[in-house]
């Protein structure tokens, strides 16, 4: 009774000073903790409530590029709840990025987060997995599918198999298109020209390239391409996702999206109106995506379950995950740790599946488009890069992994392309327990990113870094650099999992277009369309393919 005669007895007035008094003391508390923090660094002044999301659009590439130039080679960052130490030197990176079985002190990405469990990510396969056994869990029966030299010799299969039903694709485009302009069908296969967004073909390519090597069904995301741009259609059966274009849209939504949830605190997701807007179509997005590998899971369980015991099972990495630790799992692995495995659950394997067509699908794609972009405004590459392509595969000669491993050049090419211009923009490292980095002693908790493109153009490791040079890796031993000035496929044990499958499928595709096709930029001085949050994505690549003027082709 006594309160609520307290609470009757104020007036607007004494709420009023009441809310301002509590909004002093909070401002005060977050400055005297930011003010008195251990290890002060230099970094934007944060705010109350917003800290520094005043600076960031979602594009997590630009925002630490402005804070490399601004602030330094290790600066911070307050975005999402954390202080972020951002890390722009290999000299640095010695702890984070060693490999270490038994050190686990930079093995999780990131803490647990509301704003990745809301995206459905968080404690679930292998990319932003908090949880270390749960991860090494899951890593050891990932790689043991995609690592292996079987799942390697399949995808280069899967990748001419795919590319042959491009090619058909494309002249049939070619044709349509002289047809619908002058009515004189060329039947001539070495004499016709497209003009078509090289960045589409890549996305199909790659995520039907993925959902096979995963699933072990096609999924015709070309086929649906072409269906989209020509008058004429093709049919296609036994589908595993029949709107293939939606999903593979949903990916690279995903993907992006990551870093409205990683970097913008729950409050401001849900209070400011653009960002509002865009969380919810990213959670519709999510759950259309769980519900597609919900059905996929289930529907190859059921397969399973009807396949007679001792009967051989298909090799894809779906298979592989269902059987994990059962009476079908031939490899059965006993225990990790000491501690004795047991089947993966479904929400187990609908995560790793879905780090699997994140992993597989964008970077791949955007990187053989950064690819194509520097090769075409580098003649002397091409030239060079295509010699080297026809000494080793000729036009009789089957795509074959021995030929794939003598591409020196070739790589030097991917290598260079992804330093220029790296599809991942961050590296991200939470420690769990006390540290020590960049000379300073670290309070456990602390996360630090990696600032790929501040490390990769570095100018105390790297001469001329603005300028596109593949000889900066061709024929060079890894000694003759810093090891961790580059780091295209991250480091350590978090190193990304299916590096093998990244670089079978960019020089697989480089050999087979080449070889037979001349391609160019529509327009050799438009700048490269780019959209980054996470990652860098390649918006659109006008190019025009056109079969090479060879006497021998065939």
């Amino acid at each position: 009774m006594v309160f609520l005669d307290i609470i009757t007895a104020l007036k607007f007035k004494d709420y009023l000073n009441f809310i301002i008094f509590s909004f002093l003391i909070y401002v005060f508390q977050f400055y005297y903790k930011y003010f008195t923090r251990p290890n002060k660094l230099p970094g934007p002044l944060p705010l109350p409530f917003i800290e520094c999301s005043y600076l960031f659009d979602t594009d997590a590439k630009q925002l630490f590029i402005s804070l490399h130039k601004k602030y330094g080679d290790v600066c911070e960052v307050y975005l999402g709840g954390f202080r972020r130490i951002s890390i722009s030197r290999p000299e640095y990176l010695e702890n984070m990025l060693a490999s270490s079985a038994t050190d686990t002190t930079f093995m999780t990405r990131a803490p647990y987060s509301k704003g990745l469990e809301e995206l459905g990510m968080a404690g679930r396969g292998l990319i932003f997995n908090h949880d270390v056994k749960s991860w090494k869990y899951n890593r050891q029966f990932f790689n043991k599918a995609v690592q292996s030299s079987s799942f390697n010799l399949e995808a280069i299969k899967w990748v001419d198999k795919i590319f042959q039903e491009i090619e058909v694709y494309w002249k049939s485009l070619a044709n349509n298109n002289n047809l619908s302009r002058d009515d004189n069908l060329q039947d001539n296969k070495n004499n016709w020209c497209l003009e078509t967004d090289l960045s589409l073909w890549a996305r199909s390519f790659t995520s039907d390239m993925i959902i096979i090597l995963t699933t072990g069904e096609r999924s015709y995301g070309i086929a649906l391409l072409y269906n989209k741009l020509s008058p004429t259609k093709v049919s296609r059966s036994g589908t595993l996702i029949e709107d293939s274009e939606r999903f593979i849209q949903g990916i690279s939504k995903q993907i992006l999206g990551v870093s409205y949830f990683m970097f913008i605190s729950s409050p401001l997701r849900h209070s400011i109106p653009f960002v509002k807007k865009n969380v919810k179509s990213l959670i519709e997005n999510r759950d259309y995506l769980l519900e597609r590998l919900e059905m996929i899971v289930k529907k190859r369980k059921k397969e399973i379950e009807e396949t007679p015991i001792g009967e051989e099972l298909r090799q894809d990495l779906l298979t592989s995950l269902i059987i994990t630790n059962t009476e079908r799992d031939k490899d059965n692995v006993k225990a990790i740790d000491g501690k004795i495995l047991r089947p993966m659950t479904d929400v187990e394997i609908r995560g790793n599946m879905l780090d699997a067509f994140i992993g597989g699908t964008e970077t791949t794609a955007n990187l053989f488009c950064f690819l194509t972009y520097y090769i075409c405004q580098y003649p002397q590459v091409k030239q060079k890069m295509i010699a080297e392509i026809d000494t080793i595969f000729s036009q009789s000669t089957c795509l074959n992994h021995e030929g794939l491993t003598k591409l020196e050049y070739c790589t030097a090419i991917i290598k260079e392309v992804a330093r220029i211009i790296p599809p991942l923009s961050i590296l991200a490292r939470y420690t769990d327990k006390p540290c020590e980095m960049v000379g300073y002693k670290w309070d456990a908790g602390t996360i630090f990113h990696v600032n790929l493109n501040g490390l990769h153009k570095h100018k105390d490791h790297w001469s001329n870094p603005e300028i596109f040079d593949p000889d900066r890796f061709y024929k060079k031993k890894d000694e003759d650099r810093h090891k961790y000035s580059f780091a295209m496929f991250g480091g350590g044990l978090r190193a990304c999992p299916g590096r093998k499958l990244a670089m079978i499928e960019l020089l697989s595709l480089l050999v087979l277009i080449y070889r037979k096709y001349d391609i160019e930029l529509v327009d050799l001085k438009a700048p490269l369309k780019t959209k980054s949050a996470i990652l860098t994505i390649c918006k659109e690549l006008p190019v025009r393919i056109k079969p090479r003027k060879l006497d021998h082709f065939f």
